[in-house]
């Protein structure tokens, strides 16, 4: 893959030139509007802090959440500018607007080093637009923020699986570079999929069966173990035909588990027991129970101690392990045993030499929130999605338009 790298627009030069930055700056926000995890903000600044330091004009954008394409004050940047004023320690203007009459005055009054945040890119319509002409509009108003001598830099791994104008369509308009997050996924993908070491093991939990289907299917005849927790194992559980009690099963998707079971006997590992809840709640009765033996009105709330032990038994051996989903709801503390024992014996891989990689998304966020060692793993994803379509197989358009 020829793509054009930070370093190489830095060797060309950009003193007194607009850049032009997508970054993923898409962190959770409490209630109150304050960040919660600020990993993706950590994960922009080297790329932005190379460029402010020679001495381009920075031009930043990004989205937050899911506006409905117009304006929505709880989706501003507001809280994410602070953050990455106070980790550049710098001033971080925020744009009004996307591309608007703020947005351009801004810009036009930018000198070197500076770093200007336009307002959430979501709440232009076009950018998330099927319509091509569409987006190119959006796009080149975007150009227009950093001139004819400009630059494009992509930064924001976990939208370059996205067709948008910020991500795909910039990029056909301005010389345009992978920025060292960028490359660094990309780097740490192809080693998961090019002769990764051996024993090689998966990790997928997570709600739902169906958003990781394609990659249980692109994986399975490739690994050595695949364990199967979260939400999705119910599923599987009663495709072998055990009760689930209430918890969430994906009737439409019982059929394909059973083919995958037959298929991939031999490397699908299931929970041998459950912890199980008389209701969602933090504070909710629970009981480890067997796997084949979760009662009626009952729900499982995460993976037990049993299957902890055995999944950690398979893990610590690995030599590879790629690890996307958490076992159970560890946003309560109940019910996050599961989680903090898969990771912790992930971490265990990593000391012992094993290239481990956790695939952004819930476990990232399950990483940090638990207290675990960020160093612990080789390497943290900052897209979810996107590692798992470059898993399973699929062209990045946000990776694939930045080919020379």
């Amino acid at each position: 893959m020829a793509v054009k790298t930070l370093q190489d627009l830095l060797n060309e030069g950009v003193e007194g030139r607009g850049v032009l930055v997508r970054s993923d700056l898409n962190v959770p926000l409490d209630e109150g509007g304050q960040i919660t995890d600020p990993g993706r903000i950590i994960a922009s600044v080297p790329t932005l802090r190379a460029l402010v330091e020679a001495g381009a004009k920075v031009v930043v954008t990004a989205h937050l959440g899911r506006p409905k394409g117009e304006p929505d004050p709880k989706f501003s940047l507001a809280p994410v500018a602070a953050k990455l004023a106070e980790l550049l320690d710098r001033n971080v203007q925020l744009a009004g607007d996307v591309v608007g009459y703020d947005a351009l005055s801004r810009s036009e009054g930018l000198t070197d080093g500076d770093v200007l945040l336009l307002e959430n890119v979501r709440f232009d319509a076009r950018e998330t637009s099927t319509d091509d002409a569409e987006r190119a509009k959006l796009a080149a108003a975007l150009v227009e923020l950093v001139g004819d001598d400009g630059a494009f830099v992509s930064d924001g791994f976990g939208v370059v699986h996205r067709k948008q104008a910020s991500v795909y369509d910039v990029a056909k308009l301005l010389p345009h570079y992978g920025g060292t997050l960028v490359a660094a996924e990309v780097d740490v993908l192809a080693k998961l999929t090019e002769n990764p070491q051996r024993p090689y093991a998966v990790v997928l939990g997570g709600s739902k069966v169906s958003d990781k289907l394609a990659v249980i299917e692109a994986l399975a005849p490739k690994v050595d173990t695949l364990v199967i927790g979260g939400g999705m194992c119910f599923t599987f559980l009663a495709a072998q035909g055990l009760p689930v009690g209430s918890s969430l099963l994906q009737e439409e998707m019982i059929e394909t588990c059973k083919g995958l079971l037959e298929r991939y006997a031999d490397v699908i590992h299931l929970p041998r027991d459950i912890v199980v809840a008389n209701k969602f709640a933090a504070d909710a009765d629970s009981k480890v129970v067997p796997a084949n033996e979760i009662p009626d009105g009952w729900l499982g709330l995460d993976i037990g101690p049993e299957s902890v032990d055995r999944f950690a038994a398979l893990l610590t051996e690995a030599k590879t392990v790629f690890w996307n989903g958490p076992m159970g709801v560890f946003e309560f503390e109940n019910f996050a045993a599961g989680t903090r024992g898969v990771a912790e014996a992930i971490v265990t891989a990593t000391g012992k030499g094993a290239f481990t990689v956790v695939g952004g998304g819930d476990s990232a966020a399950a990483v940090r929130a638990l207290g675990l060692p960020e160093d612990g793993f080789s390497h943290i994803s900052t897209g979810g999605g996107a590692s798992l379509e470059y898993l399973e197989g699929k062209e990045l358009p946000g990776i694939a338009v930045l080919e020379d």
